[in-house]
């Protein structure tokens, strides 16, 4: 399937879960309010952000009740400050109360993920390294915080386990050593990239001598990255990964790999604090 249709795919299959999650058989609160009761509503940030769910928000409200009205203010990947408002719905009242949660945990969990990346993305800026993320998602959300990560300027890694041959210290061992694995694979798939992890100068070696298309140095320090740099002399693609974070992630840029990995970008993350409120009295 193409990405941007597996994409579409997944809005609409995350929106069908989040409200079958949230309202069930239906919103008995809700039912409080009179039902041809209209009103307009504003959702505000309430700390600086990257946006990013715009169409997992419109295709929430959609499946819930089309007369919902939404109005953006901003699009995907645009800096918020805070205390910002964005959005602006209208239509039945009652709607715009049993959407709410939904939409503010979809935008608030891929907009954390996009604001992370680009923290991550600016920190890099002038060193020409790529940002990547990982497998390291949240479940049931692949898709939308790999979206999230490339509207903070990173790059998806893999999507999953069948766009990419990844050859870790277990799938080498299981082959018999990295020239075995990495044949393989050029075997099973040659048109797929093959990237092997490595852990010291000698698999760096062997993996190197294989044809591995990328090398991932897992937990070298500094001065290991540089030397690996030197001995790779450019023949395969660099990516740095472990002991990633905001403090070392420049220093780590700084001694030429070409791309750096973190699971942090879509694991270890604060939901952004968004808040909806009325903004006229329901009449």
């Amino acid at each position: 399937m193409h990405y941007q249709d597996a994409i579409a795919e997944e809005i609409r299959d995350s929106a069908a879960r989040l409200l079958a999650e949230d309202v069930g058989p239906g919103d008995i609160t809700a039912q409080l309010i009179p039902e041809k009761q209209m009103a307009r509503a504003r959702v505000i940030t309430r700390e600086a952000t990257i946006l990013c769910g715009v169409a997992w928000v419109d295709e929430l409200f959609r499946r819930l009740d089309p007369r919902v009205s939404l109005h953006w203010q901003a699009a995907d990947g645009d800096r918020l400050a805070a205390g910002q408002g964005f959005l602006e719905l209208e239509g039945p009242a009652r709607s715009l109360l049993t959407g709410e949660r939904a939409a503010l945990n979809l935008l608030q969990t891929l907009s954390a993920t996009a604001t992370r990346t680009r923290h991550y993305v600016d920190l890099l800026e002038g060193t020409g390294v790529r940002l990547l993320d990982t497998r390291k998602t949240l479940p049931g959300l692949r898709l939308a915080q790999k979206y999230a990560v490339t509207c903070g300027g990173g790059h998806n890694h893999r999507i999953g386990l069948y766009d990419a041959f990844l050859i870790k210290e277990n799938h080498i061992a299981a082959c018999g050593g990295i020239e075995a694995a990495v044949k393989e694979a050029r075997d099973i798939a040659r048109d797929l990239p093959v990237e092997v992890e490595v852990e010291t100068f000698e698999e760096l070696d062997l993996a190197l001598a294989a044809g591995a298309d990328v090398i991932m140095l897992d937990n070298f320090n500094l001065d290991d990255m540089r030397e690996a740099v030197a001995r790779n002399a450019g023949r395969a693609t660099l990516e740095a990964s472990g002991n990633v974070d905001e403090t070392t992630l420049r220093a780590i840029a700084e001694t030429g790999v070409n791309c750096i990995s973190s699971g942090a970008l879509t694991k270890d993350l604060k939901a952004i604090d968004l808040s909806m409120r009325f903004i006229d009295q329901p009449g």
